[in-house]
This record gives C-alpha cells, structure tokens and sequence, in this order.
C-alpha cells in the first residue's frame, strides 16, 4: 500500500509538534505582508499553531498603510535617521489605521465557518496595554514628538492571558505613564516582548524566502555576530527594505537577549510559516543563540581529544577499539563538538562510494554532556553530507544503541543489506545489530 503524501507529511512532524507544544513563540506581522493576498492564510497558519498548543503573541505593523493614510490626508511622512517623526496630526492618522488593521486581524482570528481551516477554531483574541511607552525625545536638534519607545512590558499579564489560552494582539501605538499615545515601531515592540517574556521563538516576515546572500542563495542558519556582517554588508552594497532590515536587526538584539531563535519566513510563499517550524530543512532563514559550543570536521590535532572521548567505551567493548595511527587516517572523516577546547563529542562518515551508501559510525557523547541531543546534531550533520554526495542509504552498527538509531527512523536490516565491502569485514562473533536510514 502507498503510503499518500498527507499521511507522510504527518508522519514527519509530529516530532517538531511535541518540540513546540507549550512553547511561547512571538510572531511579528509587518504592514507589508497585511497588505498581501496570501495575509488571510499566514492567519490560519497561525490560529493553526494556536491549535497546536503554542502560545502567540502577534504583534503587527502599519508602515505602508500609514503612508497610504498619511498621502490621502495631505501630510508628507518625515522621517529622520529611518524614524517617523510623529506630530499630533500624523499621531490622529496612525490611531486610525492602526485601530483598522487590529479589528481586521481579530475579525479573521474570530472567523469560525464550516468548510474553512478556521472551522471550530474559537479563539480568543486579547489586546490591551500589556506595553508601556515613553517619548524617544530630542535628537540632534529634531524633536520625534510623539515617536516613543517601549519603556516597560507587563509580562506577568501577557504570560496570564497566554496561559489562559488566548492569542495576544498587539499594534505599533502604545500608552504612556502621563495617559499619552506614542508611535512605536512594531519591531521594537515584538523584541522586548520577545525578551521579557522569555519567549522561544520571534518569527517575522518579508518578501524573500529569508536572508539571501550575494549569490542569491538563502541562508538556513545564522548566528548573530554573522548575521551583524552580513546586515552591515547588506546595509552599504545593495540595501535591504526597511521591514527586512529592521527585523534582522530585531533578531540580533533578541538572540543576543535570550531568545533562542528567530525565524524569517515568506510572506509570498504560502505555507511557508508551517514548512519552517514542522519540516528538516525548513524554508527560511534562522539566527540562532550563539554557543560556546561548535560543529566542526575534525583534524590530527584532535586526535588526543578524540582518543579521551572513545577510550572508555572501547574499553567495555562498546566500540571496536581504533590505534592511534588508524585514527590518524581516518581523522578527516570524523566530526567534533567542541566547548571550550575539550572535545565533548564525536561521529565518523565513512563513504561507500559504488553504493551511493555511508556509514554513521563511532558517536560518542562525553558522559556529562548528554541532555541536549548533541548525538542527534552529529547525526543530522553527517545526513546533511550524505545527501550532497547523492547517497540514498546511511547504515550504522551498533550492540548498544538499538533504541536510540530506531527513534531517528532507522530500520534494522540484514547483513545483505550491507554494502560489499562493509559485508566483508563484518564481525558475526561481534554480532552488532545493522540499521539502516534511506535518505
């Protein structure tokens, strides 16, 4: 029986569904991607999430939509050092698109029809002065008026609405202390909230399918210090839209806060949302925590690290013991994790070439370092080399970690299934269990 593609697709989400269940994600909408037909889908992707268990705060921007308002009413946008300057005119503009856009987004998240991915949905959507501002003041002589700042963040109510099932709204126009209303920037808002509430993820939106490099190629995985270059680069050769650059600088700032990642998807690409967070490769580009730690290939001067690490285990017979001068040779098929100099863990790819076929082979964990699925990311890494190289098949041997190769969709095999030469030096007294991952 054919296995259909839907069932398929479940079937390899559900990990990252258990992974998010229960988490806090900031989700950050700009004005932009309101203003695009496929707005109406991002929306049932997100009650989708709702769904799911995942706690959202959706805080959305009105740039365009501004500017729109503004035209239509006569008055010219001023901006200085790439912020609105905002007088009390302008200031009774914004409230009003700003007002629209929310009863917009709350109309849609209420929308409950049958034949519709909003059927039975019934969420609630909350909105209120969960963020207090503060004016940004005078600047090299220009007085912002009415731009402001976030002065503070009611996180204890944001987490009492969250956990009480509720989707929190929140705009780009905020009250003061003094009872005043101030222009904030939508990015600033969903970063400090992002901060405060210790969220997981802050996830925003551009027209792109993520940052694109100067081959145009999007880059999966981004630390912040990279991600500074790169907005620096960017910013002087060929400049980003503002949205892009102010997000991606946004995520910088709520990585290096605390967040562990941010995410930036499509507002183009339907379902792009849903591909980033429940699929391997995703679709977009994430800036991830920077790490004491790091993934590296390994080279001869990690060999004594390497032999630390693995000695105890040959030891007991776990692992089929290696000479110094073996590993020698063998070194630059290994890959390290490496925190602070000390080698904490380690795997080796050895390619079988006729067969399109690799072996995963020697994952060691330094004992003090097994509860953050370090095995898993050695693991993935070699899978990512293996299907550069165009192999269909990875295999691993194992007398201990049967259950371990199962749950990351590996299938015991036979002795058969080994490729020729791997058969051949096959060790029947061993009697290692063979498990094989198609790729």
């Amino acid at each position: 029986m054919r296995t259909t593609e839907l069932v398929d697709g479940f079937r390899h989400s559900t990990s990252y569904v258990n992974a998010h269940r229960g988490k806090t994600f900031v989700v950050m909408l700009g004005g932009e991607a309101l203003a695009q037909p496929g707005f109406k889908a991002i929306i049932n992707d997100i009650a989708l999430l709702h769904s799911l268990g995942i706690k959202i705060v959706l805080v959305h921007g009105a740039r365009p939509q501004i500017d729109d308002a503004l035209a239509q009413n006569g008055l010219t946008p001023e901006y200085y050092n790439g912020v609105r300057i905002t007088e009390e005119d302008t200031l009774k503009v914004i409230k009003q698109v700003v007002g629209s856009l929310q009863l917009d987004i709350t109309a849609r998240l209420s929308m409950s029809l049958s034949n519709t991915p909003m059927q039975n949905a019934q969420i609630n959507v909350v909105s209120g002065n969960f963020v207090i501002a503060q004016p940004l003041g005078v600047e090299e002589g220009i007085d912002y008026s009415l731009s402001g700042r976030v002065r503070r963040i009611d996180s204890d109510g944001l987490r009492r609405q969250l956990d009480n099932g509720g989707i929190v709204l929140l705009g780009p126009v905020a009250a003061s202390v003094t009872g005043e209303c101030f222009n904030l920037t939508a990015e600033e808002v969903a970063t400090q909230i992002a901060v405060k509430i210790k969220a997981d993820k802050m996830i925003g939106f551009s027209a792109n399918e993520g940052i694109i490099d100067e081959a145009g190629n999007v880059l999966a995985e981004l630390m912040p210090t990279d991600a500074q270059a790169i907005l620096n680069n960017l910013s002087e050769q060929a400049p980003l839209s503002f949205g892009t650059h102010a997000f991606l600088k946004a995520s910088i700032d709520a990585c290096r806060n605390g967040v562990s990642r941010c995410h930036f998807v499509s507002y183009l690409d339907d379902g792009a949302l849903l591909q980033e967070l429940f699929s391997r490769d995703g679709i977009g580009t994430q800036i991830v925590t920077e790490s004491a730690e790091r993934l590296r290939r390994a080279s001869i001067s990690d060999i004594g690290g390497i032999l630390d690490l693995i000695r105890p285990l040959e030891e007991k017979g776990f692992l089929v013991r290696r000479s110094r001068e073996q590993l020698e040779i063998e070194i630059e098929q290994f890959m390290l994790i490496e925190r602070d100099g000390l080698v904490i863990g380690c795997a080796a790819f050895y390619p079988f070439e006729e067969e399109h076929a690799g072996e995963f082979a020697c994952l060691v964990v330094h004992p003090k370092y097994r509860d953050a699925d370090r095995g898993s990311l050695l693991l993935h890494n070699i899978i990512s080399q293996a299907r550069v190289k165009g192999y269909t098949r990875l295999f691993a041997l194992t007398t201990r970690s049967i259950h371990w190769f199962l749950e990351h969709g590996f299938n015991i095999v036979e002795v058969d299934a080994l490729p020729e030469k791997k058969k051949q030096l096959y060790n029947y007294q061993r009697k290692s269990k063979i498990l094989a991952l198609d790729l």
